[in-house]
């Protein structure tokens, strides 16, 4: 039973774990309508260009570090309680700065979540800076910048997001260079609306340990075969991917011909409510959905803790959890 596996995720963007529940309380105490992307208790939005809409108008409704810290204690503290012992949230600077708080603030403010949720349940979680590709290189390289001028205990990886279909992997290069002499993990968006094509690049210029998504990859079987060689680890979202179109069917979904071909996989929930998903749903889909038995599964999350952007020490601790 997936209900009882110990779980880990990777990939989850921290105003993306907004639940609409919250999401309307924090509108009522700012005075912020609704309407156009909250209905019936759901986020509203019909392609990727209104999803990142709705994202944005939700994220609007966190302003100060007591809002940040609340958003992250409450996400971490739902995880816990479906056995989940590691977390890896996705954040973004460049947000905080568009709304007046500052980044500073704004890292503060999650990091008082983090470590809050972690006194309660023993959660541990940790961040990941975040630049957005649809913003261009400078702001990227922005977001790189801030993270090795501003280090922090718990920001330990960086990231690209955004609209995959704006720029050349290329043209980011450099922001991804600052974030490795700053020590921090690398990941990258890929191969999620573009195809196995965006993988590969990013596998040649930005040689990240994991790639966000990925499971385009599947177009090219020499590309799948690279990633089972290099033991690059994919953070996959099935439930994400079904929503946004990028498959038609978790029964069509590629986790399992990727697993099978020796690709290290790992199961993340994405943006979950947007989504109508949840990390234990994922575990439920990948068990029920797509046949994977709990062995199979419980190697994923210890991949998974194998891949964190954490200390040797924390690793040795969350595996000996499992």
């Amino acid at each position: 039973m997936t209900a009882e596996l110990k779980k880990a995720e990777l990939h989850c963007h921290v105003e993306g774990a907004v639940s609409p529940a919250l999401a309307l309380a924090q509108a009522k105490k700012y005075g912020v309508d609704t309407w156009h992307f909250i209905e019936d208790g759901s986020y509203v939005w019909k392609d990727f260009t209104s999803f990142l809409h709705a994202y944005d108008r939700t994220a609007g409704l966190f302003r100060n570090e007591e809002d940040y810290a609340l958003l992250a204690e409450t996400y971490l503290t739902e995880l816990a309680e479906v056995g989940t012992i590691y977390s890896e949230l996705i954040i973004s600077p460049d947000h905080a700065e568009s709304i007046g708080l500052g980044a500073n603030d704004y890292v503060a403010g999650l990091a008082a979540g983090v470590e809050a949720a972690r006194a309660k349940t023993g959660i541990e979680g940790r961040m990941i800076v975040s630049g957005l590709r649809h913003k261009g290189p400078e702001r990227v390289e922005w977001a790189a910048t801030y993270a090795l001028r501003n280090p922090h205990p718990l920001v330990t990886g960086f990231n690209m997001a955004g609209e995959e279909r704006m720029g050349r992997v290329a043209d980011f290069v450099r922001a991804f260079e600052i974030a490795r002499d700053a020590g921090l993990g690398i990941t990258i968006h890929a191969g999620e609306l573009v195809g196995a094509e965006s993988v590969r690049d990013a596998m040649d210029l930005v040689r990240p340990s994991r790639i966000s998504h990925g499971v385009r990859a599947i177009e090219d079987p020499a590309l799948v075969e690279r990633l089972a060689e290099e033991g690059t680890v994919l953070e996959v979202c099935p439930g994400s991917n079904i929503a946004l179109k990028v498959f038609p069917s978790f029964e069509g979904h590629p986790l399992r011909a990727l697993h099978d071909a020796g690709v290290r996989v790992t199961l993340n929930s994405d943006d979950p409510p947007f989504f109508h998903t949840s990390l234990a749903r994922e575990y439920e889909i990948a068990s029920t959905m797509m046949g994977f038995s709990d062995r199979e599964i419980d190697a994923m999350t210890r991949t998974a803790i194998e891949a964190a952007f954490v200390d040797e020490a924390t690793r040795t601790l969350l595996l000996s959890r499992l």
